[in-house]
């Protein structure tokens, strides 16, 4: 009953890897934590020497006391520290990084799928007007059929008299 059990698990699991959206996530993860990288790369060597020229090039030592003097740091620390350098720093790489994937991907990716839709409508709209076209044509030709069919009754053993 293991045996049948384990296989039954290993069948599972191989079945759960190989869908696409296993494989798509893992992908994405890695991709994400590489251009994390190259986010951090541009705050640290562009955008914080930006800063710098106006402070310092380190936002994680903006901060401000909110309680007292703020001396000290770890267990000794006195006072209560805002560190909002911080978060101004996170938040930075927050918009970069948001603007990199709209710019670089999302937008792009969006102008090519609505192409692709453009095309594949104009595609319909000449399908349709090919079946209109062929519509019309073949009415046209029912419509002479029962015109000469009308005007040829009495003309002899032709469409059906005998």
């Amino acid at each position: 009953m293991s045996e049948k059990n384990e296989t039954g698990v290993w069948q599972g699991f191989k079945a759960f890897l190989m869908r696409g959206n296993v494989i798509d996530l893992a992908v994405a993860v890695v991709i994400g934590a590489a251009f994390t990288n190259i986010v951090n790369a541009v705050v640290k060597g562009m955008i914080n020497p930006l800063v710098g020229a106006f402070g310092t090039q380190n936002l994680d030592s903006y901060s401000s006391c909110l309680k007292g003097s703020c001396r000290g740091t770890g267990d000794a620390a006195t006072g209560v520290m805002i560190l909002w350098g911080s978060v101004l720093g996170a938040t930075l790489q927050f918009v970069i990084t948001a603007a990199v994937v709209y710019f670089l991907m999302v937008m792009p990716m969006a102008r090519y799928l609505a192409r692709v839709e453009a095309r594949r409508k104009a595609k319909e709209g000449a399908q349709e007007i090919i079946e209109i076209s062929e519509l019309e044509v073949l009415k046209e030709i029912r419509d002479e059929l029962v015109a000469q069919r009308g005007s040829g009754r009495g003309q002899g053993p032709e469409y059906g008299e005998r």
